[in-house]
């Protein structure tokens, strides 16, 4: 058993301490907003908040969390930041398949928390990672520019 705290809740995940984030949450404690993309941590859809960093739970095993927060999409809606984005993301009619957006979302929020008047540059830079198969990314960028906007 490995204690992680998801979410602002400790919860005891039985699986072994080299498990990816991605399936402890997803075949452990049923929390699916976080998505299996590549499996090599390049397309950002498994992207989820250790202690507010973007990271792809998809090769972070969940021994490096021990201790830490994991914030993932559920948990956006109840944060300023986050619904902000989301709010924004909605506005801007930004999914279209929406398989990659939780992961988009979670990397505009945690790119709003450290950069509240980002560039185009910025934005390009923080949502580099994350890949968008319908290729939204000009109304990402709105989104992004609107939700800040929103928190300024």
């Amino acid at each position: 058993m490995v204690q992680l705290n998801i979410n602002g809740r400790d919860l005891q995940v039985d699986a072994d301490p080299s498990t990816p984030i991605l399936w402890a949450l997803r075949d452990n404690l049923d929390l699916t907003g976080t998505k299996f993309g590549c499996g090599a941590a390049l397309c950002g859809a498994c992207t989820v908040h250790l202690e507010g960093a973007p990271i792809r739970s998809c090769i972070t095993p969940i021994s490096v969390a021990v201790g830490q927060k994991i914030t993932t999409i559920e948990a956006m809606s109840g944060d300023p930041v986050g619904k902000a984005v989301q709010d924004a993301w909605i506005r801007h009619d930004v999914p279209q398949c929406g398989y990659c957006q939780s992961g988009q979302v979670m990397s505009a929020a945690a790119l709003l928390r450290t950069n509240t008047a980002p560039s185009d540059a910025d934005i390009d830079n923080a949502m580099s990672g994350n890949i968008c198969r319908c290729g939204t990314y000009q109304r990402i960028r709105a989104a992004i520019k609107d939700a800040a906007k929103t928190l300024a």
